[in-house]
């Protein structure tokens, strides 16, 4: 009988900033020396403390599969780092481990819809998200955003694009990917009471959280005690390759995760929960804010660069470390742009059509993921590359 995927997994689409990376590493191998721009990883490796802490449990056979909802000092440290930092109070109870955001994603798909039920999110956006909906016979009802609401869905695009019966609540990300912009204590209020006056539910992806440029960004949590909460140790803790993250959830919620997170994926990681505990010590912390300066030095340097060359970024990333760029002046298609600069100068970033429907043929993301001399050479290799483009003979 020959192989017939699903039709879920058929509606699923490619990643497509992976076949650039997959490329770019290729070109890497024949000796080619590629900026990687395209991916949403910190450059930085894990901070000392908590590779120490994780080598720390290793030794000591810390080994073992944990609870399903994670440790339980773990799930102290967070709560406690929720308080200290947005003054917020979350009990300890509430406080799901995952396997990575994704997984945390994940638990509330499977939680808060039913096949044929969507949720509202901006497009722009992250692709898993739609993706995870579809996983689980739900949808995404993307909404068409731009620079007048930051990239941002709000109160009255949800009202406007609410569907009574099929709609069932709105994902929110702030800071956001891939715009990094971010919804402020006001937006996230006014927003919320939306949704309650709709009866529906709001997530919001706070997985970019700390990593924020003037001022700290607002938690949903602080406006909104039944909000669910996506967070993960990758970005701001720079513990990527650990798949570690967590769920915020509303008290009545939790059996329910529990009941799922046992089913689908048993525990995250024991010895990343030992590792991550150190996450939230003084000494890391210090070295992870001087991270942060770091990455806010290299948005101040590549977005004026960028502009200068003729790139349209019409709203400063106020977090994350994303600038959305519109093409338009260059003509031609984001992929053939993408895949222009990755073969002739190699600097790799990532199309639009990863993010959505709207507009995307016309934007690139740029990760300012690497060091400043890394970036300056990068932006010597695309003004050269500016020069050679030719959108009509692609």
């Amino acid at each position: 009988m020959p192989f017939i995927p699903s039709r879920r997994a058929q509606a699923i689409e490619p990643f497509h900033v992976m076949a650039l990376l997959a490329r770019a590493k290729a070109l890497e191998a024949a000796g080619h020396d590629v900026i990687h721009l395209e991916i949403g990883e910190p450059d930085f490796t894990t901070a000392a403390p908590i590779v120490a802490a994780g080598q720390a449990a290793l030794a000591a056979g810390l080994t073992q599969y944990t609870p399903a909802r994670g440790i339980v000092p773990l799930r102290e440290a967070i709560a406690a780092f929720y308080q200290q930092r947005y003054g917020v109070s979350v009990s300890p109870e509430r406080i799901v481990i995952t396997p990575g955001g994704s997984a945390a994603l994940l638990l509330v798909s499977a939680l808060l819809v039913e096949p044929g039920q969507h949720w509202l999110m901006a497009d722009p956006g992250y692709p898993c998200n739609r993706h995870f909906l579809r996983l689980v016979e739900a949808e995404a009802q993307l909404v068409p955003t731009g620079p007048e609401t930051g990239y941002q869905l709000t109160p009255e695009l949800v009202a406007q694009h609410w569907q009574p019966g099929k709609s069932v609540g709105a994902l929110l990300a702030s800071p956001a990917n891939p715009t990094g912009t971010v919804l402020s204590r006001a937006a996230l209020a006014a927003l919320s009471h939306t949704l309650q006056g709709l009866g529906g539910q709001l997530v919001v992806d706070e997985i970019y959280h700390g990593l924020t440029y003037g001022e700290q960004a607002a938690s949903v949590l602080e406006v909104d005690d039944n909000a669910f909460v996506l967070n993960s140790f990758s970005k701001y803790f720079g513990m990527t390759g650990w798949r570690l993250g967590w769920l915020v959830a509303p008290e009545a919620a939790v059996p329910h995760l529990e009941k799922l997170a046992q089913n689908l994926y048993i525990s995250a990681p024991s010895m990343a929960q030992y590792a991550a505990l150190a996450c939230f010590e003084p000494a890391t912390l210090a070295i992870l804010e001087q991270r942060r300066a770091a990455f806010a030095a290299r948005r101040d340097y590549l977005l004026p660069a960028l502009r200068a060359l003729g790139f349209k970024i019409a709203v400063e990333p106020q977090g994350a470390f994303y600038l959305y760029a519109d093409i338009s002046d260059f003509g031609g298609d984001a992929q053939a742009f993408c895949r222009h600069f990755l073969e002739t100068e190699h600097v790799a970033f990532t199309p639009g059509l990863d993010f959505g429907h709207h507009l995307a043929k016309q934007h690139v993301r740029f990760a300012y993921t690497q060091d400043l001399p890394r970036l300056e050479e990068a932006v010597r290799r695309i003004a050269r590359g500016l020069n050679r483009w030719q959108p009509d003979a692609v």
